[in-house]
């Protein structure tokens, strides 16, 4: 990279929208999780009556849930399936958005104090989502 033309005002401005989307979208996701919860719920079961719970003896330690659980049905099942095939694919995502905009904003502050390598070092560890090394770097302080 031989030349840099940043505008930091410019990248202040687009990583404001960028954070107020991704809040949406934490938003979005929490509520999607909500209401996954709330249908398996709502679903049911698959049983009848007295064998929709599992009764188990034994004492409970105070403000612990009690040992019983009620059973779960198919629905809820395929729900729990979904979310958990889903969760490496949402926390990839949250980390890149976390990345992007820890990059961009380190490479930004590198680029204004003079320290073009660092900068570079920001915009690569962004690329390859290497959120360990922007953290280091002091991004996100």
């Amino acid at each position: 990279m031989t030349a840099w033309d940043i505008k930091p005002q410019g990248v202040q401005g687009q990583l404001k929208v960028v954070g107020a989307h991704a809040g949406d979208l934490e938003k979005a996701l929490n509520a999607m999780v909500t209401a996954m919860s709330e249908a398996a719920q709502a679903a049911g079961t698959a049983v009848l009556g007295t064998a929709a719970s599992t009764p188990l003896q034994g004492p409970v330690a105070p403000g612990q849930a009690p040992l019983s659980r009620g059973a779960t049905g198919p629905v809820a099942a395929a729900l729990a399936e979904y979310l958990n095939r889903r969760t490496p694919q949402l926390k990839a995502l949250s980390e890149r958005i976390q990345a992007a905009t820890l990059g961009a904003a380190t490479a930004t502050n590198e680029y204004v104090e003079g320290d073009l390598d660092t900068a570079k070092q920001a915009q690569d560890a962004a690329k390859s989502v290497r959120l360990d090394l922007l953290k280091d770097m002091g991004a996100g302080k």
